[in-house]
């Protein structure tokens, strides 16, 4: 099983603020391209503007706990629940027990590897 862990994050702009939320996920992508083991971070919007999915992969734990502790998650992730909603966050892979209880916190639902392979 890989070690690698995959969140999944869906969210819904307000009305009227998708310029603010494009601002600020423009400074979260530039700070987490800057986090060790940060190996993927996509944003997928739908084609009204209102609903966004955030895909994200970090190599390991430690990848994780830099990123929830980065600039990113401690200072952007406010600013983006200023202008949408969490609807759904979920977690793939083991993130380690301290990202567990913080992510938890949040209302992460975590899905732990269970069978398969990755090439």
């Amino acid at each position: 099983m890989t070690t690698q862990v995959h969140f999944l994050v869906e969210l819904t702009i307000h009305d009227g603020k998708f310029d603010d939320f494009n601002a600020i996920a423009q400074e979260m992508i530039a700070q987490t391209q800057q986090e060790p083991g940060a190996i993927r971070y996509e944003w997928c919007l739908s084609t009204d503007r209102k609903r966004c999915r955030i895909i994200e992969t970090y190599a390991n734990q430690d990848a994780v706990l830099a990123h929830i502790n980065g600039p990113a998650v401690q200072q952007g992730v406010p600013k983006m629940l200023d202008v949408s909603k969490l609807d759904r966050f979920e977690v793939y892979g083991d993130p380690g027990p301290q990202a567990t209880a913080m992510l938890a916190k949040v209302g992460a639902e975590i899905f732990s590897n269970w069978c398969g392979f990755s090439h």
